[in-house]
C-alpha cells in the first residue's frame, strides 16, 4: 500500500520497476516533485527511475530516468611490464589495457618519468579508444620507459600502469617498408543525431606515413569537419543525416600505401509527428486515436492506460501507432499514453478519455425565448441538446407535432427549417430530445416583423478639406425590433471614441447619420452606413471626395544657372482632388529672412508646365529652391528644397550708399560709406575704390581697400588746408572688374580746434549736489565754435575724479549735478569742434552746499473744520553738518486728477483748502540751502463725508514733483 506521504503529493517514484515508500526512507524525499537522493550509494541507488503522476482522473508515467556510479580500479599489476625489443625504423605499439572502469576516460603516456608526456606528432599516437601507444617509426631517442596514465572524466580519479620499457634490438636497422594501418575505425559506425563522431586511423611504416581521409561518394567535407592530431582523427560535430555514408583513411608513403573504410549509419531517438489530443465520447461510440514518430531505427508503439500496458484483445484493438476501443464503457475513461521508443530514447504523448452517459440537457443551448423572423425570409431554429449518447428530437407548433411540409424542412441534426415566413407562422416552437437516461425540452417564441426601409440615404459628394459634413442615414422600421447603426470608412469599421475628433454619430433611435467635423483629405473614401435589427441586416453607401491644396511637388533641380537667372526643373505632386492651376517659385540665401517669391519667366508659371526660368538672381549667392502648387482650393504645402547652387560671378553693379566723412585730426579727410552687403559683391576679390579731389579742381586721387567689411577710409596729407571742401565718390571691384561709382558727395577736411579759451567764466553753488558754471562766448575766431565743455574735478592729485559736461550750440551757461555734499570742486571750459577741445579757461573752485538735513518732519497734528486743514509740525534742526532749514515744502496730492500741488512756508504751520469729493495724500519736507530734506511718512485723507476725514500713514506714497 502507498505510504500518506505519497497519496499526498498525488506522485510516486519507482526504481527499476518497484515502488519507493518515502515515509520510511531517510535518504529519499520529494521537494515539490522533484525526488531528492542524500548519501548516494552505488549498490542501492543504481538503475531506471519513473515518476508516476496520477488524481480522480487517472494516472500517467514520466520519461524513464537511469542513474549509474563511474569509477576507476587500479591497474592489477604494479610490476614492470617486459621489455618491447624493437629495430630501429621499425614501428611498435604499447598496449596500456585499462583497469575496470565505469564512464568515460582518456589517455595519456608518461616518457620515463613525469612530468615528461609523450607528445602526439606524425609518428606517435595515443587511440583515445583503446589507450595504446602508436610510435610508426621508431627512433634511438625513444629507448626509455612508457607509463599509461588513465584518468575518468567523471570521477576526475587517476591511475598509472606499470613501466614497459622499449629496448632497441642490436640486429640492425628496419629497412623501409609500406604503412600498415594498425588503428581504425569499425566498419559500421552507428551515430546519434546531432553527436560529435571521432573516426580514428594510423599506421606504422617507414618512412612515417601520412594520413588523409575522403567519403567514398566523392562529396567533400562541409566546414565544421575537423582533421587533428596530424589527420589521425577525423571529427564530425552536429551530425546530421547528410553525414552519414562511407569514409576512407588512407595511409601512404613512398613504399607504398593501405587504406581502411567504415560507415557512419545516422540515427535518431524518436520524435513526435502526431498526437492525440483529449477526447470525450458518449458510451457505445468508438474511440480511434493515432500517435506517429519519427526516428532512426523506427520506433516501437505501446500504449499505457494509468500507467499499465493496454493489452490488444476484445474491444481493444493496437495496430503500430493506433488505439481503437468500440462500443465505450464508463470503465474506459482514464489517461492513456503512447508510447514510441528505439534504442536510442523514448517519449511520451498524454491525453484523456472521458466516456460519458447522461440524459438529455438544454442547459448550455436553450433555444432564445422570444425569436423573431422578417416576413419572407427563412428561419432556421437549431436543437443541439448535451446527451450522452445522443438525443432523437422531434419539433411541437404550439401543442401540434410539426411535420415536413413544402417550407417546413426537419434536418437529421435536429435543426427546424422554415422558408418563406408569414405572420401565420408565428408561434411558440418546442424541441423534445429524448434518450435512455431521460427526455428534456426547450420552447422559444417566432414573431414575424416587417421589411425594414432605408428612407433617407448618403448621396456622392464633394467638400473642400478643412469643412464640416452630416450623411444622412434614415429607416423606417417595425416597432418590435432593435436597430442599431454603425458606419464603415473604406472598410474600416469607425471607432467613434477613439475617432471622437473627426466622426460623431448624429439622430435618434431611427437615424444614424454621421457627422464628420474638420474634414482632412485622409477622409476621402466610400462611407458605409450598416443597420442591424434582430432579423436582417441592411446598408447604404456614398463616395465623398475631398479636395484640398495641391500637395509638396518634388525633385526640384537646378538645370542651368547664370550670373543672374536659374533654370528650374520639378515633378508635380498630387492635386488632392483640384487641378493644379499654377506654380509659385521661392528662393532661400544665407542673407535672406525665410523663403521669398521670386520673378520667372514666364511670369505666371501654369498648373501644365515643369519648368521656368527664375529671374533677377544676385551673382556669386548661394541659392536654395523650392516649389508651391496652387489649385482652386489654395496653396499648397512647398517641395523640399533644392540642392544649394551659387550663380555665377559677376562685375559688381552696385555702387555704395551714404557715402559722407569729415572729422579727423589735423591734416586730415576722413571718407565714410555704407558697406555694400556681401549679396552683392557679385563675386571674390571684392574691394572699395575712393576717389577724392578739391573741389573746383579736375583730377581725382584713387586709393584701393581690399576689405569688404571696411565703411572708413582717412588721408593724410600735410598740405591739406583745414576745413577744406572735397568730391568724394566710393566704388566696387571684385576679380571680374571694377563696378559704378557712387554719386558724388561733398566732405570736409579736419579742422583745427578752437584757438582761444572762454573768459569772465563764473561759478555758483546751487545745492549740495549741484553747481551753475557761466562764461561769456568767445568772439569771432578763424576756428569753428560747435560748443563748450565744462570740466571739473575735486583734487589735482586724483584724475579718476575729473568730471565732463558739454553742451552744443552757443549756449553759456551749464548745470553740473550729482556731485557730493560739501565738497571743493575746481572747474575750467573750453570751446569744441569736430577737431576736439580748445584750450580750457583758468581753473576756479566752489564748494557745494552742505546735505539737507535727514530728518522728517516730526509729531504732525492736524485738524479739519469744513473743508479746511489745518497742519502742524515741529520744527526740523540741521545738525553742524547739514545746511539750515529755511522754510518747509508742503506736497499736496489729489486722487482723482493725479496732480500735485506744492506750498512753500517758513512757519511750521499751514492751513489747506481741500474739495469734499476727492481723496488726498499730503507729505512735508524741509528745505535748506543743501535742497530737500527726507519727507515725512504720507497722510492719507479720505472722502467719507463733509465732517469726517480718517488719517492713514500705512504706506509710502512717491510724490513726483518739479
Amino acid at each position: 500500500p502507498l505510504s500518506h506521504y505519497t497519496m499526498k503529493h498525488n506522485l510516486i517514484w519507482s526504481l527499476n520497476g518497484t515502488l519507493i515508500d518515502l515515509g520510511n526512507d531517510y535518504r529519499r524525499h520529494m521537494s515539490g516533485g522533484s525526488l531528492i537522493i542524500s548519501n548516494l550509494d552505488k549498490d542501492q541507488d543504481t538503475g531506471v527511475y519513473q515518476c508516476t503522476a496520477f488524481n480522480t482522473w487517472g494516472a500517467i508515467l514520466s520519461r524513464r530516468a537511469s542513474l549509474q556510479f563511474a569509477y576507476l580500479d587500479n591497474f592489477k599489476s604494479q610490476t614492470v611490464r617486459s621489455a618491447v625489443n624493437v629495430r630501429e625504423g621499425q614501428g611498435v605499439v604499447l598496449l596500456c589495457g585499462p583497469p575496470a572502469h565505469s564512464g568515460e576516460l582518456t589517455f595519456a603516456w608518461i616518457f620515463n618519468e613525469y612530468p615528461y608526456f609523450v607528445q602526439q606528432d606524425s609518428r606517435r599516437f595515443i587511440s583515445q579508444e583503446t589507450g595504446s601507444l602508436y610510435i610508426a617509426k621508431v627512433e634511438s631517442s625513444d629507448v626509455g620507459n612508457y607509463t599509461c596514465v588513465v584518468n575518468n572524466t567523471v570521477t576526475r580519479e587517476k591511475v598509472l600502469s606499470s613501466p614497459t620499457p622499449l629496448v632497441l634490438r642490436s640486429d640492425g636497422v628496419m629497412g623501409e617498408y609500406e604503412p600498415k594501418i594498425e588503428v581504425h575505425f569499425p566498419d559500421s559506425v552507428p551515430a546519434a543525431k546531432e553527436s560529435v563522431v571521432k573516426l580514428e586511423c594510423f599506421a606504422l611504416g617507414n618512412p612515417v606515413p601520412e594520413i588523409s581521409w575522403r567519403r567514398t561518394s566523392g562529396i567533400p567535407f562541409p566546414s565544421k569537419v575537423k582533421m587533428k592530431n596530424s589527420n589521425a582523427v577525423l571529427e564530425i560535430p552536429n551530425l546530421q543525416q547528410e553525414d552519414a555514408g562511407t569514409y576512407e583513411c588512407m595511409a601512404e608513403n613512398r613504399r607504398g600505401k593501405n587504406a581502411a573504410r567504415g560507415r557512419i549509419s545516422f540515427h535518431a531517438k524518436p520524435h513526435w509527428l502526431q498526437t492525440m489530443t483529449d477526447t470525450a465520447l458518449s458510451i457505445e461510440e468508438n474511440l480511434f486515436w493515432e500517435c506517429k514518430a519519427t526516428g532512426k531505427p523506427k520506433p516501437s508503439y505501446s500504449w499505457l492506460k494509468n500507467g499499465d500496458q493496454v493489452v490488444a484483445e476484445g474491444r481493444v484493438q493496437i495496430e503500430n501507432g493506433a488505439l481503437s476501443i468500440a462500443a465505450l464503457n464508463l470503465s474506459d475513461s482514464g489517461m492513456y499514453q503512447c508510447v514510441a521508443e528505439n534504442k536510442h530514447g523514448i517519449i511520451y504523448s498524454s491525453a484523456q478519455l472521458m466516456v460519458l452517459a447522461s440524459p438529455p440537457s438544454f442547459s448550455k443551448s436553450p433555444l432564445r425565448a422570444l425569436l423573431k423572423a422578417r416576413s419572407g425570409s427563412e428561419v432556421t431554429l437549431e436543437c443541439k441538446p448535451q446527451a450522452s449518447p445522443p438525443a432523437i428530437s422531434l419539433w411541437k407548433k404550439g401543442n401540434e407535432i410539426l411535420q415536413r411540409t413544402e417550407r417546413i424542412t426537419l434536418l437529421p441534426n435536429g435543426t427546424l427549417k422554415i422558408t418563406n415566413v408569414t405572420r401565420r407562422d408565428a408561434a411558440s416552437y418546442t424541441c423534445v430530445a429524448k434518450n435512455q437516461f431521460g427526455t428534456a425540452s426547450t420552447t422559444g417564441r417566432l414573431i414575424i416583423t416587417e421589411p425594414t426601409r432605408i428612407t433617407m440615404r448618403p448621396t456622392n459628394m464633394e467638400i473642400i478639406v478643412g469643412e464640416s459634413i452630416v450623411l444622412p442615414c434614415q429607416i423606417a422600421c417595425d416597432p418590435a425590433l432593435d436597430v442599431s447603426f454603425s458606419w464603415a470608412f473604406n472598410g474600416q469599421l469607425i471607432d467613434f471614441q477613439r475617432d471622437s475628433d473627426h466622426f460623431e454619430r448624429v439622430g435618434g433611435s431611427i437615424s444614424g447619420d454621421l457627422m464628420i467635423r474638420n474634414i482632412q483629405l485622409n477622409h476621402g473614401g466610400k462611407y458605409v452606413c450598416v443597420i442591424d435589427t434582430d432579423v436582417e441586416s441592411l446598408s447604404t453607401s456614398a463616395i465623398l471626395v475631398v479636395k484640398g491644396p495641391p500637395g509638396p511637388p518634388d525633385k526640384v533641380a537646378v538645370e542651368e544657372i547664370t550670373d543672374s537667372t536659374a533654370q528650374l526643373s520639378w515633378t508635380p505632386g498630387r492635386d488632392n482632388g483640384s487641378p493644379i492651376t499654377g506654380y509659385i517659385i521661392q528662393a532661400r540665401t544665407p542673407f535672406t529672412v525665410g523663403w521669398q517669391a521670386v520673378d520667372t519667366v514666364p511670369e505666371v508659371v501654369n498648373g501644365n508646365m515643369l519648368t521656368a526660368t527664375v529671374v533677377g538672381l544676385n551673382a556669386w549667392v548661394e541659392y536654395e529652391f523650392r516649389v508651391v502648387a496652387r489649385n482652386t482650393v489654395g496653396l499648397g504645402e512647398p517641395s523640399p528644397a533644392s540642392t544649394k547652387t551659387r550663380t555665377e560671378d559677376a562685375i559688381p553693379d552696385t555702387a555704395p550708399t551714404d557715402v559722407g566723412g569729415g572729422g579727423g585730426t589735423k591734416s586730415e579727410l576722413v571718407i565714410t560709406w555704407e558697406p555694400v552687403p556681401e549679396e552683392l559683391q557679385n563675386g571674390e576679390g571684392f574691394g572699395y575704390i575712393i576717389a577724392f579731389r578739391p573741389v573746383g579742381t579736375v583730377t581725382w586721387t584713387r586709393a584701393v581697400i581690399s576689405t569688404p567689411g571696411v565703411a572708413r577710409y582717412v588721408f593724410r596729407n600735410d598740405t591739406i588746408p583745414p576745413f577744406s571742401p572735397f568730391d568724394v565718390k566710393v566704388g566696387a571691384y571684385n576679380n571680374r572688374g571694377e563696378g559704378p561709382f557712387s554719386s558724388i558727395a561733398t566732405v570736409y577736411s579736419a579742422e583745427e580746434v578752437p584757438s582761444v579759451a572762454p573768459k569772465r567764466v563764473r561759478t555758483r553753488s546751487v545745492s549740495a549736489v549741484q553747481i551753475e558754471v557761466i562764461w561769456e562766448a568767445l568772439p569771432a575766431i578763424p576756428e569753428r565754435v560747435l560748443g563748450y565743455e565744462a570740466v571739473y574735478w575735486e583734487d589735482d592729485t586724483k584724475p579718476d575724479t575729473v568730471g565732463k559736461v558739454r553742451i552744443s550750440g552757443n549756449y553759456t551757461l551749464v548745470n553740473i549735478t550729482g556731485l557730493k555734499a560739501n565738497t571743493v570742486y575746481y572747474l575750467s571750459v573750453a570751446a569744441f569742434n569736430t577737431a576736439g577741445p580748445g584750450p580750457q579757461s583758468a581753473p576756479i573752485n566752489t564748494t557745494t552746499k552742505k546735505p539737507p538735513p535727514d530728518r522728517a518732519p516730526l509729531n504732525i497734528q492736524w485738524t479739519m473744520i469744513g473743508s479746511t486743514l489745518t497742519l502742524h509740525w515741529d520744527p526740523v534742526v540741521a545738525m553742524e553738518t547739514e545746511s539750515k532749514v529755511t522754510g518747509y515744502l508742503v506736497l499736496l496730492k489729489r486722487h482723482r486728477y493725479n496732480d500735485i500741488n506744492t506750498i512753500l512756508t517758513n512757519k511750521t504751520t499751514v492751513e489747506l483748502s481741500l474739495s469734499a469729493n476727492d481723496n488726498y495724500l499730503i507729505q512735508i519736507k524741509a528745505m535748506s540751502e543743501g535742497g530737500e530734506g527726507a519727507g515725512s511718512e504720507p497722510i492719507h485723507i479720505h472722502k467719507l463725508s463733509e465732517f469726517t476725514v480718517v488719517f492713514s500713514s500705512l504706506y509710502n506714497f512717491p510724490f513726483d514733483h518739479g
